[in-house]
């Protein structure tokens, strides 16, 4: 079996513990009876052996199993449905995101269980997480009918649920779709019809009924998507006590044979082809302008979902790494270039192979602060009685989230590559699980809106939020905080490259401004990705150095012979090789900007297809 889940809680708990405020968080209403700071180190193994003896074993049959698509009927393999109902039965599930359960982990706490959990099996947390979200939605939008029909049966994991947006014809453009819906005598309940594709657990045999959150265009309502409603359509149809009496006319036609995670089920559904699909409508119907509430609703999920995506890239890479790091210290061959004639080496002792570990520790490290530093920011929005601490943590949640889901999954499809290069030929062969980690993470790019989306996100509209106030203050956090600590011993080379960095991000900005000025609008989606990826790797920089100011105190406090002190030195080299390697990347971006090349408006279509 290739799969090896090498993981621990000792990162996540310096994070929980050393760097964030926890105390804070679990100082709110909602968790200070039920939690303190000395439970997490419990919480975290809890999770941890969670992951490695329920979900890491089913990690094979990804490859072994897979989902198929049986007689009309998707199939997953067994494995998959005792760990489902074990993860929900137990609390990791969907019940931790009902605001109504007692005793529920604050987000920051439970997304380092479900890193955990994403890293054993990537196929199986779809399932999981896509029915969480959709639930999310039914407890917001939903009237108290629809509540007391899905509500519980969804956060409980007995039914299932999925986020049903994108059409064969349409892809990301969602404005696009052709799925209606037409009222009925019943009020709240229409008629839908349409074709959905790329729906994960659009079927499966885990659960008896699967609640799909359909976009869709009410009869008459506007084009585009100001015009979209959302509907809640049950596979099965079920009474007014929630009991199930039949099927809804909900069919998946298909399953996607894709490149990764082959036992999470990607469906083509169709919905009303016989015209007796049902669905309730989330919040109201289209006004008098036929404008619908659809669209902001089911970004209220998606932004979760963004999150959870780049979350499980970083999941998916670790593991990656953790498998090369173990395999370099076990694998010799060469000879060190110093002594050429002595005995013959482990790979981690060469140079080369070092830079790749520490290239993949760093990343994951600065990925990984970025995703609980938004988490974090998430409990401080949900529970913080402090007007301005929330309307600040606000602020960086909606600029932090497009830059956690396309920074995170774009680098974690080359880090994984990287990975495979520390195993050579044996990374390539599917004896060792980098094969098909690399396989699985590439998604993550594609999900949720691709990348590009993020990243017209951020320069379109997180620039401009708050008339450029928001992301202004964003950058001058940054700044302070390499201004503030300038002068801190050992560490005075990487606040300035920080300080460079942000100097060299604001001429980015006005080198943009300046081409939409002069009407060259189309420079912006042209730059756009590349821009993305400088604002990760700026804010990233930060993080990294104010996790190394901490591990550089309890350097100091417990010296070279105390057991933890290899995790606080690789936190401080981590971050200085992040800092010196990887941050001026800026400097290059800004230069290919302000070189102003448009050979890719240019070049003529034609010049493509030459073969």
């Amino acid at each position: 079996m290739a799969s090896n889940f090498l993981f621990s809680t000792r990162e996540h708990k310096f994070i929980l513990k050393e760097w964030l405020d926890m105390e804070k968080v679990l100082a709110y209403d909602a968790y200070k009876d039920y939690y303190s700071v000395d439970d997490i180190d419990s919480i975290l193994e809890a999770a941890l052996k969670v992951a490695r003896e329920v979900i890491a074993p089913t990690r094979d049959d990804n490859e072994a199993v897979q989902a198929r698509f049986i007689d009309g009927k998707v199939v997953v393999p067994p494995s998959f449905k005792d760990a489902y109902w074990f993860v929900n039965e137990n609390g990791w599930g969907g019940s931790n995101e009902d605001h109504d359960c007692e005793g529920r982990l604050p987000n920051t706490l439970f997304r380092a269980c479900g890193e955990f959990l994403a890293g054993a099996n990537a196929a199986i947390m779809p399932y999981i997480l896509a029915t969480a979200g959709a639930a999310g939605l039914v407890a917001k939008f939903g009237n108290d009918h629809v509540k007391s029909l899905f509500k519980e049966k969804m956060y409980s994991g007995q039914w299932a649920g999925t986020m049903c947006l994108t059409e064969p014809n349409a892809g990301s453009d969602v404005g696009d779709l052709l799925s209606k819906a037409y009222p009925t005598d019943k009020e709240g309940v229409y008629k839908i019809k349409g074709t959905k594709c790329f729906i994960t657990g659009g079927d499966q045999d885990i659960t008896e009924n699967i609640i799909h959150l359909v976009l869709a265009r009410v009869e008459g309502a506007r084009p585009g998507t100001k015009g979209i409603s959302l509907f809640v359509v049950p596979k099965m149809k079920v009474d007014d006590e929630g009991n199930i009496i039949g099927p809804n006319d909900v069919n998946c036609v298909g399953i996607e044979h894709k490149m990764g995670i082959k036992g999470s089920a990607t469906c083509v559904m169709a919905f009303g082809e016989d015209n007796n699909c049902e669905g309730f409508i989330l919040g109201n119907p289209p006004d008098e302008e036929g404008k619908g509430e659809g669209m902001a609703q089911m970004f209220q999920m998606m932004n979760g979902a963004r999150m959870e995506t780049g979350h499980a890239a970083v999941a998916e890479t670790a593991i990656a790494y953790h498998n090369a790091a173990s395999y370099a210290a076990e694998r010799i061959q060469g000879r060190p270039i110093t002594n050429p004639k002595s005995e013959r080496l482990n790979i981690i002792k060469h140079e080369d192979v070092k830079r790749m570990l520490l290239d993949l520790k760093a990343y994951i490290e600065a990925m990984r602060a970025l995703i609980f530093k938004t988490y974090y920011y998430f409990d401080i929005v949900e529970y913080s009685q402090d007007p301005e601490e929330k309307r600040k943590a606000k602020a960086r949640l909606e600029v932090n989230t497009p830059i956690v889901k396309a920074y995170c999954s774009d680098k974690a499809w080359e880090l994984c590559a990287e990975a495979m290069q520390v195993f050579g030929g044996n990374g390539y062969s599917e004896e060792y699980p980098i094969a098909e980690l690399c396989r699985d993470v590439k998604i993550y790019s594609i999900w949720e809106g691709t990348n590009y989306i993020q990243s017209m996100d951020l320069i379109g509209r997180k620039w401009m939020m708050g008339k450029g106030t928001v992301f202004a203050d964003w950058l001058a956090e940054i700044e302070s905080f390499a201004a503030d600590n300038a002068e801190v011993q050992g560490f005075e080379k990487e606040m300035a490259m920080i300080k460079r960095a942000v100097d060299a991000y604001r001429q980015i900005q006005m080198a943009i401004g300046g081409f939409v000025g002069n009407g060259q609008i189309n420079m912006m989606p042209l730059y756009a990705t590349r821009i993305l990826h400088a604002t990760g790797e700026l804010v990233c920089g930060q993080l990294l150095l104010e996790q190394a100011l901490v591990a550089q105190k309890k350097i100091e406090e417990l010296g070279a012979e105390h057991y933890d002190y290899a995790f606080y030195n690789g936190k401080v080299n981590a971050a200085k090789y992040f800092v010196r390697n990887i941050v001026p990347n800026i400097f290059r971006t800004l230069e290919v900007i302000k070189e102003a090349d448009t050979s890719v408006l240019d070049i003529v279509e034609e010049a493509f297809l030459i073969y």
